[in-house]
């Protein structure tokens, strides 16, 4: 983590109220990895003290440059979107965990609802750059908030759901999994909580349904890998990437605490934002 002095390179509106802005900013570029973030500290003129916690969209690591994906939602998105190219800008980062990928995996599922998308669009250049195939379900309310395909790789194979049937498959994209999961051999999400909760329940059930062994650990293998660590992760079948508030994205304010299956409070800046499905405890209401 360090402290950056990143420039606007670019910034466009690629949905309504949505943003897209590349910084150069090439520690971050060559030094994260997908799932992390940063924490941009807005200008004296949007009269807010808080930074503001933004997925590290892209990255590349050639020309230096990370992209951050945002929705106008205030004063102090607002002030961003008011930057223009060479304008500097005050970033953190990187922050956080990011997603284990088993080295074994050809096949990723990835599943983004809304602006979830930009939690998981990094991930999607690592796996094709390592040779898998990536599947991406995106869920939106209407055609007019799909995420653009044209921002996407060919190589990806890319399926719309809307809520209201305008665009893709009508309903929610939790519906389409069934389909796929079979298929994959690892799933990454980000979104709304409804819609991960409703996804750790259908993978909490996958080994049962799809009928998949379980295969047990070899005499003096050792002690099973530590909740929560790189190791556990890879293992999960699903990885989620939390959207909480924060603070001040340390560790130290304790604003984005969720609640951790064993009854442990877990840091959403530090522990995650990205977990495996099964450490966090979706009945607990954040």
């Amino acid at each position: 983590m360090r402290l950056l002095g990143a420039e606007l390179v670019e910034s466009r509106e690629i949905l309504p109220g949505q943003f897209i802005q590349a910084l150069h900013a090439p520690h971050l570029a060559t030094g994260s990895r997908a799932g992390q973030f940063v924490h941009v500290r807005t200008g004296d003129l949007s009269g807010l003290v808080l930074r503001r916690p933004f997925s590290i969209n892209t990255a590349d690591p050639s020309s230096g440059t990370v992209t951050v994906h945002f929705r106008t939602v205030g004063r102090g998105t607002e002030w961003l979107t008011r930057l223009r190219p060479g304008d500097p800008v005050d970033v953190l980062g990187p922050l956080g965990r990011p997603f284990e990928v088993d080295a074994r995996s050809r096949h990723l599922l990835l599943i983004a609802g809304g602006l979830g998308i930009a939690g998981v669009r990094m991930l999607v250049d690592e796996a094709i750059r390592d040779g898998r195939q990536v599947t991406l379900l995106f869920g939106a309310a209407s055609a007019r908030d799909v995420y653009p395909s044209s921002l996407l790789p060919d190589e990806v194979e890319y399926v719309v759901a809307t809520d209201d049937g305008s665009l893709g498959h009508g309903g929610y994209v939790t519906e389409l999994v069934p389909q796929y999961e079979a298929w994959a051999d690892q799933g990454f999400a980000c979104g709304p909580a409804p819609m991960l909760a409703a996804l750790s329940r259908l993978a909490a059930t996958r080994r049962q349904r799809l009928g998949v062994a379980k295969l047990g650990r070899k005499r003096g293998a050792g002690r099973p890998d530590q909740p929560g660590s790189a190791a556990a992760r890879r293992k999960a079948f699903l990885q989620v990437s939390m959207e909480q508030n924060m603070g001040c994205a340390v560790g130290a304010c304790l604003g984005c605490v969720v609640m951790g299956a064993s009854g442990t409070p877990l840091r959403v800046c530090r522990e995650g934002p990205v977990f495996a499905a099964e450490e966090l405890d979706w009945e607990a209401g954040w």
